[in-house]
């Protein structure tokens, strides 16, 4: 059964998943602004956070926010929500059917409770820690792929850290060598729920935002895989630079990223 967090959270996502829906056919009107170089936010974007916000506000009024847009708010406490109302703007924008909600609660910086949710698709992903992953209530597992032979990747390539493309592009290289594919869909949050429940093998990116991958790492961690940063150190990174697979298809890639990485990648 959800936890009370849980429901709380995917009901912020279904109420900002309805906004979503609601302006995609009109996105050619809305009033979008490029935070920073190729980087960008739409009005959308600002009223899905908003209407998040004010669900878990009316149902945890003590506890932090840090969102996408609108930054760190509320207490300093231990317990924050930390929020992206629409991962996968680009896609949004463009019309690409391929975007959702992401919201987890961390205690001391370790994930808790997280819902990752497609309004496309109608696919509510839910974790909570110890008690499993779960996608429209029912029970999801990582893939049981013993190696990085034949896997499925799925990754990104940071916009923000274009310094670091020629770096990823020799580890998508020597993956290839080893992997089925390398799929790029433009949603950190929902390539790590499709690890979570197998559609992927494993997932790796550099320059990534608490926001956008806190609920997926534990949605991951709850479907018996792992996530860790470039150099294999459990928990979420600060660096942003984010592995997260079942344990042999992680530790691969792992492997493969300390052969290309330089020393700032592999910084925890």
């Amino acid at each position: 059964m959800p936890r009370p967090a849980v429901n709380v959270a995917a009901s912020a996502a279904r109420a900002a998943g309805k906004i979503i829906l609601r302006y995609m056919n009109r996105v050619e009107g809305l009033t979008v602004v490029e935070k920073q170089r190729m980087d960008f936010a739409s009005e959308v974007d600002r009223q899905a956070e908003a209407e998040i916000i004010k669900e878990l506000r009316r149902a945890y009024p003590s506890h932090g926010i840090l969102a996408e847009e609108s930054g760190s708010q509320g207490n300093k406490g231990p317990l924050t929500w930390v929020i992206d109302p629409l991962d996968g703007t680009h896609n949004y924008l463009r019309g690409i059917p391929h975007f959702c909600v992401s919201i987890a609660m961390l205690d001391h910086g370790e994930p808790m409770y997280a819902v990752v949710y497609d309004p496309l698709r109608d696919e509510l992903f839910t974790a909570s820690k110890g008690d499993g992953a779960y996608l429209n209530d029912r029970r999801i597992r990582v893939s049981k792929r013993e190696s990085l032979e034949g896997a499925l990747i799925s990754t990104g390539y940071p916009y923000r850290q274009r310094e670091t493309i020629d770096v990823q592009l020799g580890i998508t290289r020597a993956l290839l060598n080893q992997a089925e594919d390398i799929r790029r869909s433009g949603s950190a949050a929902l390539d790590l729920a499709y690890v979570a429940c197998g559609r992927h093998d494993g997932f790796f990116e550099n320059g990534l935002y608490p926001w956008d991958f806190a609920a997926g790492a534990l949605l991951v961690r709850e479907a018996g895989g792992k996530f860790c940063d470039f150099a294999g150190r459990d928990g979420l990174p600060s660096s942003g630079n984010l592995v997260a697979g079942n344990l042999n298809v992680a530790k691969g890639l792992v492997e493969v990223i300390a052969e290309h990485a330089t020393p700032a990648l592999l910084r925890a």
